[in-house]
């Protein structure tokens, strides 16, 4: 049994060893992504690390759109005996203040970066994410979460072009998650799944000038949501409590034949039976299955051995209709404008419909939004 350094410290949550962890399932992960959402529009990044320890594996990877063109670098190694360590290839993530500074670094030739994320807003606990899989009801997804608004400062070299990024022109947001999810390559089948295949999902953080949204569903479907959640925080410590924003209702105007949002609508209530509704126009988008590893990869996602190092840099180009094709197939992360209670405000709309779902008017796999 091994013992690591972290040992010496009074952190533990179950009786082993911090060099494992407390699941034998291959799919376990810990992992963070960040996106960086330019006021003007020119310029769009997805960046995050994942380490998957029952797969011996850390990757990384940073996919920058700019106009109709994106590029995405990809890197997997083996994962660090080092648990604080959190690096694969020329990509590095340091923790320079917990919650409140993470610098973001990648060394790559032809995707460089050094970016300071600050925070604004404390980190918003999201509800417990389960799934299970129908119909064996093997666990398929349980995640601790958290979201977090600031800002980045920095700067971003791509193509030969580099990028100053000043706090006052870009928003950041960032998500940081760990538990169980589909990793690499799928398990065995085992019993064939019930039905087709669907997804829908809304997962929104917003900065304003004086506050932040969350909001966050899960939907079946029929229109049952297996996770509900908005809130509203203030910035600073001396701010109004966190406040919850009910039921949101959500208006998603679609581009005609596809189930691409050009807009939205989200309809919320305050503590005190106020209507709080937040206008989202999408400026700019990233699937998540393009270049950034979120599945539907038929040469890497997260978590799939790839060698000890492993790296590579690869372009999309958005008029192209073969990547036209493989763009419904997944979450997309649109860099969102917004507008609530007369402020104006930056962040992500992410969205991913897939499948019937019914409130939405989507009937099966390939129904899409009418010409």
């Amino acid at each position: 049994m091994l013992i690591d350094p972290l040992d010496e410290y009074p952190i533990h949550q179950v009786p082993m060893s911090m060099a494992y962890v407390a699941t034998s399932d291959r799919n376990a992960y810990d992992r963070c992504i960040y996106q960086g959402q330019d006021h003007r529009a020119e310029s769009f990044f997805l960046t995050g690390l994942g380490v998957y320890p029952n797969a011996g594996i850390t990757d990384a990877f940073f996919s920058v759109r700019r106009g109709d063109r994106q590029w995405s670098l990809q890197v997997s190694g083996v994962r660090s005996v080092d648990r604080m360590a959190q690096e694969v290839g020329p990509y590095r993530i340091d923790v320079v203040e917990p919650l409140r500074q993470i610098r973001v670094r990648s060394t790559d030739p032809e995707l460089s970066a050094d970016l300071l994320f600050r925070a604004e807003y404390e980190p918003l606990r999201e509800p417990q994410h389960i799934k299970h899989a129908s119909p064996t009801g093997k666990v398929s997804l349980e995640g601790c979460r958290f979201a977090q608004l600031g800002t980045w400062e920095g700067t971003l070299t791509v193509d030969g072009d580099t990028i100053d990024i000043a706090p006052e022109d870009w928003t950041a947001t960032r998500d940081r998650s760990w538990g169980i999810r589909p990793i690499g390559e799928p398990d065995p089948a085992g019993r064939p799944a019930l039905g087709e295949s669907h997804v829908w999902w809304v997962w929104v953080p917003l900065r304003f000038d004086d506050f932040a949204v969350h909001v966050m569903v899960d939907s079946e479907p029929d229109g049952f949501r297996t996770v509900n959640y908005a809130v509203r925080s203030w910035r600073g410590p001396t701010g109004p409590k966190l406040e919850q924003l009910g039921w949101p209702e959500i208006d998603i105007a679609y581009r005609p034949g596809t189930r691409i949002p050009e807009r939205a609508t989200l309809h919320l209530r305050t503590v005190d039976r106020r209507s709080l509704q937040i206008d989202l126009e999408s400026l700019s988008a990233i699937p998540l299955h393009l270049g950034c590893g979120y599945g539907n990869d038929p040469e890497w996602n997260h978590g799939r051995w790839m060698g000890e190092s492993w790296r590579r840099v690869i372009t999309f180009d958005y008029l192209d209709p073969e990547v036209q094709a493989r763009m419904p197939w997944g979450g997309i992360d649109h860099l969102a404008r917004a507008t609530c209670d007369g402020q104006n405000g930056y962040g992500i709309f992410e969205h991913g419909t897939v499948g019937r779902h019914d409130p939405t008017a989507m009937v099966d796999l390939m129904s899409v939004a009418p010409l």
